[in-house]
């Protein structure tokens, strides 16, 4: 099985990251504007891209300022049971964010355009957590 991994470092706090990462505040800005969000684990959270879809994913873990994770239960038939999960870890001033994406079946053009997709979130993430102000889907060119 193929997995998509980055890293990013971001001057902020673990716990103002992962606030980022789990309030309905944070993902609108990091992610899509259009979605139904519950901060607390076994919840089903929702995210919309207008024509591009649904992202429906589960968390199965919630572990305050430093781990998080997500099982997608809905999306495009390529992510459907892959797992999502950002690991946070304070280091001299910054939190360093390890995103996953596993469970990929095969590595296949769209796996690629995702793999580039999440880099973009991460950036979104950084500039959010530093400035006040993020990346969405709405607000991208592609």
């Amino acid at each position: 099985m193929a997995a998509i991994e980055h890293i990013q470092y971001v001057n902020a706090t673990p716990a103002q990251v992962y606030d980022a990462l789990t309030s309905e505040r944070g993902l609108a800005e990091v992610w899509t504007d259009d979605l139904t969000v519950q901060a607390v684990q076994g919840a089903v959270n929702e995210f919309r891209f207008g024509e591009a879809g649904l992202v429906r994913v589960k968390i199965t873990e919630w572990l305050p300022r430093s781990r998080l994770a997500w099982r997608c239960l809905d999306s495009d038939p390529q992510w459907i049971g892959t797992q999502i999960s950002f690991d946070l870890e304070a280091r001299e001033g910054k939190t360093a964010v390890v995103l996953r994406h596993e469970g990929w079946r095969e590595v296949t053009e769209f796996y690629r355009w995702c793999n580039y997709n999440w880099a973009m979130f991460l950036y979104s993430l950084k500039s959010y957590c530093e400035e006040g102000v993020g990346l969405p889907f709405q607000r991208r060119r592609f």
